[in-house]
């Protein structure tokens, strides 16, 4: 019994000395609009904050590896469109330049890699472009 006793302590030593950064997982992160509508049209600029849920806290220097723009909101998937990283403009937001070809809802999926983080980080933010 007392090395029952024992063990269990041990385990509930280990478990809250344990870094809150280790128990940290991918869905602790979310992707956000900074402004969800854009401008129907070439060279429209969008941006997305990368955010770690349980602070609230922007997420800097992640690598976002992948990116597809498509209207799979208006479910065609299929129409998708060209998409270029831009340079960070504030901590966490990340920004993008599109060619929007047609009116209407388009998602952007992202993948990314944060510092500390083993799994991959996964989103979709969803933008309504205007004309």
């Amino acid at each position: 019994m007392k090395n029952q006793t024992k063990m269990m302590l041990v385990v509930c030593l280990m478990a809250v000395s344990t870094p809150m950064a280790a128990l940290a997982a991918a869905q602790d992160y979310a992707f956000e609009a900074v402004k969800t509508e854009v401008r129907n049209g070439p060279g429209s600029d969008i941006a997305v904050r990368l955010v770690h849920k349980p602070s609230g806290k922007p997420v800097e220097d992640a690598v976002i590896f992948r990116t597809r723009l498509d209207m799979s909101p208006e479910n065609m998937e299929g129409m998708t469109t060209k998409i270029e990283p831009l340079t960070e403009s504030e901590p966490g937001v990340y920004k993008f330049r599109a060619d929007f070809t047609m009116a209407g809802g388009w998602a952007l999926k992202l993948q990314a890699k944060v510092q500390g983080e083993p799994e991959t980080v996964q989103g979709t933010v969803v933008f309504t472009a205007k004309d």
